[in-house]
């Protein structure tokens, strides 16, 4: 595999990344600068095409670049310590916990202001006056939500 020579856009195939993606990982450093050809096409082996499946797999799991430099770092020392990366893991994780609740949080304010929408013809919209308020309280804390008037309430039939 590593005596493989690809152009740019075979590698990308065969990585799974594209082309625009690997010449920015690139221009930051996350990989080294390709080889050249002596018309300055780039060129990748399988080693290349091996670390550009490892970043796409990190960035898969949602690590960001500056995880991911730490985690080649690791994957590349062979006597690394796995208890590294087992803490870069377990911190990236309580990351993920903490977006989940964000997402959370912002899910159920959406779902408190669609029960005040009517969704009928009127061109009131509860939702869209909240948008527009621009206070920052859209996502506010469970107990000051029925003071800014955001507690679910079923939604009215209008047979």
């Amino acid at each position: 595999m590593d005596s493989m020579h690809m152009n740019i856009g075979e590698a990308a195939q065969a990585s799974g990344v594209s082309a625009k993606m690997i010449r920015h990982y690139e221009d930051i450093g996350l990989i080294p600068k390709a080889r050249r050809t002596d018309s300055g096409y780039r060129r990748y082996n399988g080693v290349d095409v091996h670390t550009l499946r490892f970043i796409r797999q990190a960035r898969s799991l949602g690590f960001s670049i500056k995880q991911i430099q730490a985690l080649l770092s690791l994957w590349r020392d062979q006597r690394r310590p796995s208890s590294k990366v087992k803490a870069l893991a377990l911190a990236h994780i309580e990351e993920l916990d903490e977006r989940i609740r964000e997402m959370q949080a912002m899910k159920r304010t959406l779902q408190e202001l669609a029960v005040h929408c009517h969704g009928d013809d009127r061109p009131e919209c509860p939702i869209l006056e909240r948008l527009a308020g621009g206070d920052g309280a859209l996502l506010a804390a469970p107990a000051s939500r029925a003071s800014a008037g955001l507690e679910a309430k079923p939604a009215k039939k209008t047979d």
